[in-house]
Parts: C-alpha cells; structure tokens; sequence
C-alpha cells in the first residue's frame, strides 16, 4: 500500500506552520492562570504515567466537536480567554491536533516534545490513588 502522505510527513508540515512550545517553557506555564494546558493522551496513558497539575483531559477522538461550539459535544473550558497548551506523549499527535485546530479558526499551541519531555525535565505530575 502507498500513502499520499505518511504520518511523518503530516507531522512535520504541522510542525512547519504551528507555535510549538519547549518543555521547559511549558513548565514554567503550569501555574499561569492565563493558560490551559490540555491532555490528548488516551485515558490509559494519563492513567499509567500521570498527568500535567491543571491539565483539561480531551481524547484526541473529541478534539474538533469539543473545541466547535456549535458542535452538541462543545466544553465550556474551550470557550474561556486563554492560552491554549496541547500536549500527548511525543508531540506528534498534539501537532497535527494544533495544526487541525488552527485551520478551523482555533488558536493554539503545543508542548514541542509531549508529556515523555515534561517527565524527563522534572515537570510536575499528578496521579490518581488506583
């Protein structure tokens, strides 16, 4: 089978024309009241690894009819005056998100190198009790 285009390639033109955020900014915007990170991850990865203090969870599935407002499935959280601050693991899936987003009129951005790079620099986690 052959692609018109691979994820790769969707990723790396996303990338090309979206706001990515480095880690360390990303962390030093947990507490910023003025922005609001949102989780991508499925709920198993939130559940297994934890999760960014403050962070609005929305599966990658409900992104678009979530973020529409004339959408049935609308969240008041995507109508406030914020910053928004997508993530996932890696960053591959939040840059096609944010790219997504952006051609429908939605500004956004996104931590560069997902939740695994926020671990790695000591960015704050919470986790449920299980």
């Amino acid at each position: 089978m052959s692609l018109k285009i691979t994820a790769a390639q969707m990723v790396e033109r996303a990338r090309a024309r979206i706001e990515e955020i480095e880690t360390a900014d990303a962390i030093a915007m947990v507490n910023d009241p003025g922005v609001q990170i949102v989780d991508l991850r499925d709920p198993r990865e939130r559940e297994r690894t934890g999760f960014i203090p403050g962070s609005f969870h929305c599966p990658r599935g409900m992104l678009e009819f979530w973020v529409d407002p004339d959408s049935p499935y609308f969240k008041e959280v995507f109508a406030q005056d914020k910053k928004f601050v997508f993530h996932c693991a890696s960053g591959w899936r939040s840059a096609i998100s944010v790219a997504t987003l952006q051609d429908m009129g939605f500004d956004a951005a996104h931590i560069k190198e997902g939740f695994s790079a926020w671990e790695k620099e000591g960015g704050p986690i919470e986790r449920k009790d299980r």
